[in-house]
């Protein structure tokens, strides 16, 4: 990944964001935003999106506001993830991600899941390692 276009488009390459549906709406200054459209194969038992669909918005909308904060020169990979979940999400679910601190090459970073009426489905926090990309 040499070439700046082809980094800022990572993201795109990624089978399983495919597979959930997941889309990137931005990730720029330390910031991302992350949308995905229920459907009735991300349900749990309940009718609402699956918690593992929440997690992954979280991880994903995390680490891409931290690549973002690096310019996309650097990947960034999950150390720790701490999610707390609200209510049962439904409908469009909406992930938004930013970098609070970046130290000794960790970036320090909060999310926020809002469901399609805007309430928050999910809040999370999480560290992320910045590697060259290979």
């Amino acid at each position: 990944m040499n070439d700046i276009a082809d980094r800022h488009q990572a993201f795109a390459r990624v089978p399983f964001m495919h597979l959930l549906g997941v889309r990137r709406e931005y990730s720029v200054d330390g910031r991302a935003r992350l949308v995905v459209d229920e459907r009735r194969e991300l349900h749990n038992l309940i009718g609402a999106m699956h918690g593992g669909v929440v997690a992954t918005l979280v991880d994903v909308v995390m680490a891409s506001a931290a690549v973002s904060k690096v310019d996309f020169m650097r990947t960034a990979v999950t150390l720790n993830l701490n999610t707390s979940y609200l209510q049962p999400g439904r409908g469009r679910l909406t992930a938004d991600g930013e970098v609070i601190a970046v130290d000794d090459g960790v970036a320090l970073c909060r999310a926020v899941v809002t469901d399609a009426d805007g309430r928050e489905v999910a809040r999370a926090t999480g560290s992320f390692r910045y590697l060259d990309p290979r």
